[in-house]
């Protein structure tokens, strides 16, 4: 089974602009999704999704730079953009990525697909069904017949979140969790505030310009509660709200 990695990225966001092009440890918040992706070998394909938006030109030429493909489409429907990214692209499935996300774990992604790949007639495997990993550590893969049909279905806010018809309409389609123990949904590692930019930061600063496994972060930031309440604070958006 191929699967496809699909990494949304603009630089609009109305929290915190420019977010996934910002210097993270000597390379963009984006270059860090996609060196974890790249360092889980376990993707047919890349393309980042980005919009037709004249401020994502810095995105397409952070992706020129990084060696990596690019589609452009629209800005608000980013179903319509995941849809159009895959047409003429061979895959059965796609990861999923937001370009926000910079600590993920390629460990975390491989296992994902390869549980995808073993399971038959899965449609949709995440591992925040019933989220135990870190906010900004998910991972999740839907099939291509699933998202054909979010396509025809979706509109409103599930447009704009690409999976979320899948999971709150599934239908006949087959759903799977992933859990990781220890439990760590409190913590927070995901890039949407300028205190999210701080956490982030330090865990760089103290853990290096690498890829870091989920159990070494959540030690590290367990260890140090003056960083964990740097966006303890933080809400996340609700899906309506996007």
């Amino acid at each position: 089974m191929r699967i496809v990695g699909i990494i949304q990225a603009r630089m609009g966001s109305t929290r915190l602009p420019g977010k996934v092009l910002r210097e993270l440890g000597g390379r963009s918040v984006l270059g860090w999704v996609v060196r974890a992706v790249r360092e889980a070998h376990a993707l047919d394909d890349l393309v980042v999704a980005t919009t037709t938006e004249a401020a994502d030109d810095a995105v397409v030429a952070e992706c020129r730079r990084l060696g990596v493909a690019w589609y452009r489409g629209p800005v608000d429907d980013v179903l319509t953009r995941f849809m159009e990214a895959m047409a003429g692209r061979e895959g059965e499935a796609v990861m999923r990525f937001t370009a926000d996300c910079p600590l993920l774990d390629p460990a975390v992604i491989r296992e994902a697909a390869l549980v995808f790949r073993a399971v038959p007639g899965l449609g949709y495997l995440s591992t925040s069904l019933a989220r135990t990993l870190p906010r900004g550590l998910d991972v999740e893969i839907v099939s291509r017949g699933a998202l054909e049909r979010a396509d025809v279905e979706a509109v409103a806010y599930h447009r704009t979140h690409v999976t979320s018809y899948v999971y709150r309409n599934p239908g006949d389609t087959r759903l799977l969790g992933l859990a990781y123990l220890p439990v760590a949904d409190d913590l927070r590692v995901t890039l949407d505030t300028e205190d999210d930019w701080r956490l982030i930061s330090r865990v760089v600063d103290g853990l290096g310009d690498r890829c870091v496994p989920v159990r070494t972060l959540v030690s590290w930031l367990r260890a140090r509660p003056e960083v964990r309440e740097l966006n303890a604070h933080v809400r996340q958006k609700a899906l309506q709200e996007a």
